[in-house]
């Protein structure tokens, strides 16, 4: 039999780990500095693109798409040559892939401290970001589908399955989920509003957790965990049945995010019913990967990258137990909105992800840099250091969590909220923040143990060549299903059918769950009274969502007993129908803003931005005090009208034209009601004498438009105003 000789590509792999590891400490020092805003919140005072709020994204963005997304590329690239006995398709894609991804990374470290943003979770970057990631995504698509297609190997091992679902399925969230209107380079609206776009954005941040988080490392696992055992996989029957059901019903979960909003009942109902459904496969994906290491125990014992694996399947399977529990409504309205949630996903983030990706580190470097690992010792600390990290980080936010939800809940015997001051039950819970910050040290200190061993293995190393391998070239056989073949069997020698079947079953979902909302209007009534924001409204939106307010904040009152009485009238879904983006939030650090408009005064607003402990003490809110010295840009505001106008806001010409006087009417207002405050005036002399911005008239500030903006939420709809304590914040 004809044998031909060829060359792995192992630079490519060899970069992508680099900047796995770059990546990964930049992105978890940044997490690292927010854990601590919490116990320090003026620890970046005064330096806008350091603060909570723009940092935020920058930290899920790096971990997420920087630290795993080069860990996926770098797993997928290696695995994926050697399954199917060939090259890569094509070198010059691989090196786009690689350097089209790190730029982006880039792109998004300098752009998200300076407050471009959408504000979507996950999905923070601005619109030229969201069209260079699709052309990268599609090279890697197109390298990774070439590459099935020239392979030597005939049938496509179950890591290869997922490495397909993934490339298909990512792409088809992150278009619909990005599909925006531009305002100019760096600005633009999302095509969806309100519910609508509530619900396409958690379509697309649950299953950016399934396909991006999840999928392709289950592929790694498939692929990992085998070899660094050697040992076959447990059971080839569960592995299909693992694949296949896990795509079809992760695709219908979203809606879990949105238990108790505005979005419709049957919606919401539908996301409880697959998310419960989802444990099985998910499990049976756990149970595969555990059973595989039947026999090889002993060397788990003494193996530090089968100690990683362990533990990150572990994780998988603890993740994705309280992913289907947490869908169920009565521990939804328990955990929704707390520290719990955080809990759950970090829990996700460093066991699954980051100790897989440590033990496909420790696995990979040695073999290609031809040497062995310099020290198992540090290796080995590495784990219990970042197992203990996990612990101290993911236990105290359960116990948060629990905190948070039993003192929102509690009534006197009068019917009065025993801790009526949302500030009481964060001053609460700082013990817990300090224990999660510990754990967070701990992990990052275990990670740079592992880059610090690396390095020098590195250096004791060879330099990284292509590696010489040789397989029999593919031979032809029947496109029909031979005599005993099993249908599986087949499809599994026909990528193209494969990939068509994966892309029809993740499809089904979302069609069936977000057409009727998009295109049924009973779905979304409409309410009379709810009209567009003004021109400085709008601009004070685009404030708060520069500022990464959403982070702390929600702005949807669920119908529960406790919340309307400390917030107001529940949420209505008509209410959002000319909010692009919404901004419904995920976390209450701080109260819920949707029914503020008037209840307190221009002046509280001010100095709550300018010093928030002056208005709230004990408040863990960042001072913003370059709203008030920063002059508010007007030059674009006819154009995010005319942008409005074309998602279908119903601004007039006259509204467009007029929109500059308007701005000086409603700004000049507010300034009026400053300078009813004497403290206010004095202060503001005392500014223009300090060399400030005080030659910048008050009424043409940032802070007048964020003003203009809280001070009209909730206000559209009349509703009972709820007794609310002056020190809510």
């Amino acid at each position: 039999m004809e044998v031909q000789q060829f060359h792995y590509d192992n630079k490519i792999v060899k970069n992508f780990l680099y900047a796995t590891m770059l990546w990964g400490v930049v992105g978890m020092l940044v997490g690292l500095l927010l854990a601590f805003m919490f116990l320090f919140p003026n620890l970046t005072d005064g330096i806008s693109w350091l603060s909570f709020g723009r940092l935020r994204p920058l930290h899920t963005n790096a971990v997420i798409f920087a630290f795993v997304g080069n860990a996926i590329f770098a797993g997928v690239y290696y695995s994926t040559q050697r399954l199917l006995k060939t090259r890569m398709f094509n070198d010059t894609l691989s090196k786009i892939n690689f350097w089209g991804w790190q730029l982006i990374i880039v792109g998004a470290a300098i752009t998200l401290p300076l407050g471009y943003t959408t504000s979507k979770e996950y999905a923070e970057l601005e619109w030229p970001f969201d069209i260079a990631i699709a052309v990268i995504w599609v090279v890697f698509g197109w390298n990774l589908i070439g590459t099935i297609l020239k392979r030597r190997q005939r049938h496509l091992y179950v890591a290869i399955w997922f490495y397909i679902a993934t490339f298909v399925t990512v792409a088809v969230l992150h278009i619909f989920n990005s599909l925006e209107m531009p305002v100019n380079g760096l600005k633009s609206y999302s095509v969806y509003a309100g519910v609508q776009d509530a619900l396409v954005q958690w379509w697309y941040g649950h299953n950016a957790v399934a396909f991006f988080l999840t999928t392709p490392f289950l592929g790694l696992m498939y692929y990992f965990v085998p070899k660094a055992a050697n040992r076959p996989v447990y059971s080839y029957r569960l592995s299909i049945v693992h694949f296949w059901s896990l795509i079809f019903i992760y695709i219908w979960a979203g809606p879990h995010h949105l238990l108790y909003t505005a979005l419709p009942g049957w919606a919401q109902n539908l996301g409880v019913a697959f998310s419960v459904m989802l444990l099985m496969p998910s499990w049976g994906g756990m149970i595969n990967g555990l059973l595989t290491l039947r026999g090889a125990w002993d060397k788990v014992r003494t193996d530090p990258v089968l100690k990683f694996m362990v533990v990150a399947i572990t994780g998988y399977g603890m993740a994705t137990f309280e992913g289907p529990m947490l869908s169920i409504k009565s521990v939804n309205a328990v955990a929704h909105f707390t520290d719990w949630i955080i809990a759950h996903v970090h829990v996700g983030a460093l066991a699954w992800n980051g100790f897989l990706t440590f033990g496909m580190i420790y696995y990979l470097i040695p073999k290609l840099f031809k040497t062995k690992l310099h020290s198992m010792a540090l290796a080995n600390l590495h784990f219990w250091i970042g197992t203990l990290g996990i612990i101290f980080y993911a236990l105290p936010l359960y116990v948060a969590g629990f905190t948070q939800y039993s003192m929102w809940k509690q009534f006197n015997p009068d019917g009065t909220l025993v801790y009526g001051n949302f500030l009481e039950t964060v001053t609460e819970i700082m013990p817990m923040y300090w224990m999660r910050a510990i754990g967070g040290t701990l992990y990052i200190t275990g990670m740079l143990v592992m880059v610090v061993n690396v390095i020098i293995t590195i250096r004791s190393g060879s330099k990284v060549t292509d590696e010489l391998a040789e397989a029999a070239p593919l031979q032809r056989v029947s496109k029909r299903r031979v005599a005993g073949e099993g249908w599986h069997t087949w499809l599994e020698r026909k990528p193209v059918k494969l990939t068509i079947f994966a892309t029809i079953a993740i499809l089904i979902g979302g069609i069936v769950q977000i057409v009727p909302t998009l295109l049924v209007e009973e779905n979304i009534p409409t309410i009379t009274s709810v009209k567009p924001y003004t021109p400085l409204e709008l601009e004070g939106r685009d404030i708060y969502i520069r500022e990464g307010c959403v982070g702390c904040h929600s702005q949807m009152i669920r119908p529960f007993r406790n919340e309307v009485e400390r917030y107001g009238e529940y949420s209505k879904a008509g209410e959002y129908v000319y909010d692009h983006p919404f901004l419904w939030g995920s976390k209450r650090t701080g109260p819920d803003l949707h029914r503020l408009g008037g209840k307190y005064s221009d002046n509280w607003h001010l100095n709550h931005m300018y010093d928030p402990q002056s208005t709230s003490s004990g408040s863990i809110m960042p001072a913003y005090q370059w709203l008030i010295r920063n002059e508010l840009d007007k030059s674009e505001t006819e154009a995010k009208m005319r942008t409005m106008v074309k998602l279908g806001v119903p601004y007039t010409d006259d509204d467009i034209a007029n929109a500059q006087q308007s701005m000086r009417e409603q700004g000049t207002q507010i300034e009026k009601n400053l300078y009813t405050d004497p403290d206010f005036a004095s202060t503001y002399e005392a500014d223009k004498k300090a060399g400030g911005d005080g030659f910048v008239e008050m009424r043409n500030r940032e802070i007048v438009a964020l003003i203009a903006y809280l001070q009209r939420l909730g206000t559209d709809i009349k509703v009972k105003d709820p007794e609310v304590s002056s020190t809510q914040n």
